[in-house]
């Protein structure tokens, strides 16, 4: 019986050493290559199960083995986890573990630990470590307390990163990339001869915009930090202007910073007369817009030449070897969808995500990757992205309402909204071009000074119209998508839509335009009755209480749940 027994044990053991010499072997080989986790966890759960079948435990020590030597146990378990011999069998820990993220680059971790520590309660800009000459001069303009999306990203771009800042429209997202920069280079940066000394002149930060509104705005705002005296140094390179004109600009004026659209940069690039390969900043704004499909092309080419020194090689429009140590990828946007992480990934270099009082590695946030094989599920990957972005965008000072009245009535309750919230500086959007005229005629017909803003404008009208507008001479601009984007009235109260927005984003960048920096501000969406409900899934994807009101006697009135389903069903 005893003999049976010995040979029944011997047995096991010739075939669980079989079993774990291969284990060891083949572990010894992935633990050069860095993926030693794997294939220590199917081979553990082969043991494992064999040790259950038997009725007994086996580990490494049971059998015998033990590890070459201590020092590579050690650093093993520093940089995969800890093996630890239990009674069950062996169990592999990786609870210790460190993000594979922070073992690819020297410091890494140090510097997130660094950023946490962010001064994001700061109440004066002298407290972000900006350039003196630029702190006086942003007491010149009346700037002296920065916003909290400032606090947050204005250190960490000081820290050579690569960001990635979301923050709702109007909340100082422009400053806060410019301010960082301007600390670095040109007349307005930090002393340091050493540096200057030997560098040639040359343009060392590329803004790139959607929109020439978008792209003018962001120069106005350079210039008025540089002053008269420097201003140009700024040089915009925008569509519907002479490229020529713009050509001869950069050979005179020697700029440090070019602000322009994607079209308007690549094919002044194309030509050789605007040299970027030894730029240090690249700014994509409202970067979700760049990455559309009609800019493929203009971006390919920006990403491939700007920041890149002679020698070096090419990159694709996502591949890898879009990073560039040589420049400083910056990327703003009120939303942050799948794409945008994507193109992060690709085309900078461990990319922290910036938000009002908050930085984060880019890879800790989880956003719905878009299906596109199955039309169901890409619906409700694309309704998940929506919703995960479009609610921080909104101003958090605004108010929402809707009211329903027939189509030809819409005019009458834009002006009669108007009139209740006493608005002084209204934006109108719709979705179609050809009934902006239509929509002015009828107001001035009321008395109401208005104007229209599209696409098909030349640059002489569309600015003409945006200065009228800026200064008070019109109380109502009707346009449409153009200016969801990048127009900055700070002192714009209210937003109507007179035809809903397509989805949440763009209700998001529409309502933007009011309640910038903090101030309060009402969106009102005029619809129709079979429109309902889209204000309904708006209302659900945003978070965001939009009240069902009516305009009567001069006043605005929130109707209850109740009249408003009575009231929608009068009306249809």
């Amino acid at each position: 019986m005893e003999l049976v027994i010995g040979q029944t044990q011997r047995s096991v053991l010739a075939y669980a050493y079989s079993r774990s010499h291969g284990f060891l072997r083949d572990c010894h080989m992935l633990r050069k290559l860095s993926v030693f986790r794997l294939a220590a966890f199917h081979s553990t759960a082969g043991l494992n199960n064999l040790a259950d079948r038997r009725n007994g435990p086996l580990t490494l020590s049971s059998l015998g083995f033990k590890f070459e030597d201590d020092s590579r146990e050690s650093a093993k378990k520093e940089t995969v986890g800890e093996i630890q011999s239990v009674k069950s069998g062996l169990k592999l820990s990786l609870t210790k573990a460190k993000p594979v993220k922070s073992l690819l680059k020297d410091g890494s971790m140090k510097k997130a630990v660094e950023i946490d520590g962010a001064p994001f309660a700061s109440k004066i800009f002298s407290e972000l470590d900006l350039s003196p000459l630029l702190i006086d001069r942003l007491q010149e303009v009346g700037l002296t307390v920065p916003t909290d999306v400032q606090c947050a990203a204005i250190p960490t771009i000081s820290q050579n990163r690569d960001v990635v800042i979301q923050s709702y429209t109007g909340s100082g997202k422009t400053l806060a990339y410019l301010l960082p920069i301007l600390s670095e280079i040109g007349p307005l940066r930090k002393s340091n001869e050493e540096d200057h000394a030997d560098k040639k002149p040359g343009i060392e930060a590329v803004i790139v915009a959607p929109s020439r509104e978008l792209g003018m705005q962001i120069v106005r705002e350079v210039e008025k930090l540089l002053g008269p005296a420097d201003k140009k140094l700024v040089q915009q390179l925008v569509g519907g202007a002479n490229p020529s004109r713009q050509e001869e600009a950069l050979k005179k004026n020697k700029p440090v910073i070019v602000v322009g659209t994607p079209g308007r940069i690549a094919e002044i690039s194309a030509t050789g007369k605007l040299h970027t390969h030894g730029c240090r900043f690249l700014v994509l704004d409202e970067v979700d817009q760049l990455l559309s499909f009609n800019f493929r092309e203009d971006m390919h080419r920006i990403i491939g030449h700007v920041g890149r020194r002679k020698g070096s090689q090419p990159s694709g429009m996502l591949g890898p070897l879009g990073r560039r140590s040589e420049r400083q990828t910056i990327m703003v946007s009120a939303t942050v969808p799948f794409s945008v992480v994507r193109a992060a990934r690709s085309w900078g270099q461990d990319p922290l995500l910036v938000r009002a009082k908050s930085v984060a590695p880019l890879d800790s946030i989880s956003v719905p990757r878009p299906v596109s094989f199955d039309h169901s599920s890409d619906t409700t990957s694309t309704a998940s992205s929506v919703t995960q972005g479009a609610a921080d965008s909104l101003p958090p000072a605004l108010k929402h309402y809707y009211c329903v009245t027939k189509g030809q009535h819409k005019v009458d309750t834009l002006r009669r909204c108007v009139h209740a919230l006493d608005a002084k500086s209204v934006i109108a959007f719709m979705n179609h071009t050809k009934q902006l005229k239509d929509v002015v005629f009828k107001l001035e017909a009321r008395g109401i000074k208005a104007a229209e803003l599209h696409g098909d404008l030349g640059k002489l009208a569309r600015s003409t119209t945006l200065k009228k507008f800026k200064n008070g001479e019109l109380r109502i601009l009707v346009t449409n998508e153009l200016s969801a984007r990048g127009l900055d009235v700070s002192e714009c109260d209210l937003v109507v839509n007179l035809e809903l927005p397509t989805d949440a984003i763009h209700y998001a960048h529409r309502a933007g335009r009011a309640g910038r920096l903090g101030r309060k501000g009402n969106v009102v969406s005029v619809c129709e009755q079979p429109e309902a409900f889209v204000v309904k899934k708006l209302q659900r994807q945003l978070g965001v209480s939009i009240q069902l009101c009516e305009f009567t006697e001069g006043k605005l009135i929130i109707c209850k749940e109740e009249e408003a389903e009575k009231a929608v069903k009068t009306l249809g």
